[in-house]
């Protein structure tokens, strides 16, 4: 459960800061060979925790993206209405969201 909490607040922390017009730059990186993210606050990192990134046969985008869209409560309309807690979209239909299966998160698993 403590690892879906960090998921949680750190994707809050996302969602929030840009709302709150903190002038503090704030970036999330992903690391594909280690499965982690981190979140930095003024090139400091604040927040780490492991991901799941794309499964085999699926794709996980490389690059620098901005968010184009949140959703607090958002299901999928590509995989059985999957749950996709905090969901912030970028480059179409690619997302960072939260998870409630704990168990994958740390090896690739994702849509």
């Amino acid at each position: 459960m403590p690892r879906l909490y960090f998921l949680v607040i750190g994707l809050l922390v996302l969602c929030l800061l840009p709302a709150l017009s903190i002038a503090a730059p704030l970036v999330a990186k992903v690391d594909i060979s280690t499965q982690t993210m981190t979140v930095y606050l003024d090139g400091a990192p604040a927040y780490s925790w492991p991901v799941s990134t794309a499964r085999k046969g699926k794709i996980t985008p490389v690059g620098t993206f901005r968010g184009q869209a949140l959703s607090r409560h958002h299901r999928s309309s590509l995989y059985n209405n999957a749950p996709m807690p905090y969901a912030i979209f970028f480059r179409g239909n690619y997302a960072i969201h939260g998870t409630h299966q704990i168990s994958r998160l740390g090896r690739p698993a994702s849509a």
